[in-house]
């Protein structure tokens, strides 16, 4: 295979549960499922359009995770990418893998997702290809579910399938105190932007197991399994940004991708300057790319771009500007992100409520919470 997937013809579904009532917090999903959306969405990685990747964020019933799986595997002929960040659990009883959900108990897998449920929706999926990525505990599982020796007549089913899982059967994975992501979304989003040295022009998904493996293994974390059928593991599925070809003929330039470049860029050069300790420096490269992708009419990274955006201002104690790049992130996201709008809301409602703005709090989470019931119900 020599060429990225279709992305007008492949879908992605990226879910995150951070906020549980039983279980751990686990706040660095947020980040995660954002972030990655941003990335597959990058003209430079693999330029997903936005209205082709859905974001739903801390899901409360099954059918908020499993009904955008479905739409997205009756759309995707070429390939359906599907991503979950959270906790995963083994019942009790048949110790088999389940997703929890908010407001999951331990052990308990009639109150969380079923591992098989998804698989079900993905063996339904009209795509040619099914990528699957779990960050979640025990998730190793997963990869014996869908080509484990127990169950060998399944695998004609889930033809094409490609499941890459952050942990072992029986490893926690390991989502570190401080730092902005999970460990193995963290290496994940590292490969994505930063690409491979001395890697191939495309990344496929066999060459992004065997380095994400190696880095974690150097940090002592927790490694990645895998399971694939039919040599999907040879899929190309983003850019190599550390490789790009200088002997390769040009192609169209479109004015489009140069904008997303351009943005994309400013974002990894805020986050380097913010982790650097260079507010100043962060918020006016921010503020630039902001303005580019206003200017612009685009969206791309555009919600990754005001959500650390608010999030520096907030942190640099100037909270009314961080309301406004919320309140304009909500205009815009809920057209076109769907699920992804509840972040927003969650974010700006705690920002309102710092600066004494209760009801207005209240009107936000209010929204949210239709928001999550329409979503349930589509």
């Amino acid at each position: 295979m020599t060429a990225l997937p279709d992305p007008a013809r492949s879908r992605a579904v990226l879910i995150g549960t951070a906020s549980y009532r039983h279980l751990p917090q686990l706040p660095a999903v947020e980040a995660n499922v954002v972030d990655l959306a941003a990335e597959l969405c990058d003209a430079t990685v693999w330029g997903l359009p936005v209205q082709n990747c859905v974001v739903v964020t801390d899901p409360l019933s099954p059918q908020t995770i499993l009904d955008p799986v479905h739409r997205a595997g009756e759309e995707a002929t070429d390939t359906l990418f599907v991503y979950f960040a959270g906790h995963g659990m083994r019942d009790a009883d048949s110790d088999d893998l389940y997703l929890a959900l908010g407001d999951t108990r331990e052990h308990l897998g009639y109150t969380a997702v079923a591992y098989q449920h998804l698989r079900a929706a993905l063996r339904s999926a009209r795509a040619r290809r099914k990528i699957v990525v779990l960050d979640c505990c025990f998730s190793g599982r997963a990869a014996r579910a869908l080509a484990g020796e127990e169950v060998l007549a399944a695998q004609a089913a889930v033809d094409g399938a490609y499941v890459l899982t952050a942990s072992p059967r029986d490893r926690i994975a390991l989502a570190p105190d401080g730092e902005r992501y999970t460990a193995f979304t963290g290496e994940l989003l590292a490969v994505l932007r930063g690409g491979i040295r001395n890697g191939p022009e495309l990344i496929d998904l066999d060459t992004l197991y065997r380095v994400l493996d190696e880095r974690l293994r150097a940090k002592n974390r927790p490694t990645p399994q895998r399971s694939q059928e039919n040599g999907v593991g040879r899929l190309p599925l983003a850019r190599n940004k550390a490789q790009a070809s200088r002997n390769a003929p040009a192609g169209p330039v479109l004015a489009a991708d140069v904008r997303a470049a351009i943005v994309a860029t400013g974002l990894a050069l805020a986050r380097m300057l913010r982790a650097a300790g260079n507010a100043r420096d962060a918020l006016a490269v921010l503020r630039l790319a902001l303005q580019e992708q206003q200017t612009a009419g685009a969206y791309g990274d555009l919600l990754a771009v005001q959500l650390e955006l608010s999030e520096l201002l907030a942190e640099t104690g100037q909270v009314k500007d961080a309301i406004e790049v919320l309140e304009l992130a909500f205009q815009r996201v809920h057209k076109v992100y769907g699920p992804e709008a509840v972040l927003v809301c969650r974010r700006l409602a705690d920002l309102l409520q710092e600066s004494g703005n209760h009801l207005q709090a209240c009107e936000v989470l209010k929204h949210a919470l239709d928001i999550s019931e329409r979503g349930g119900r589509d």
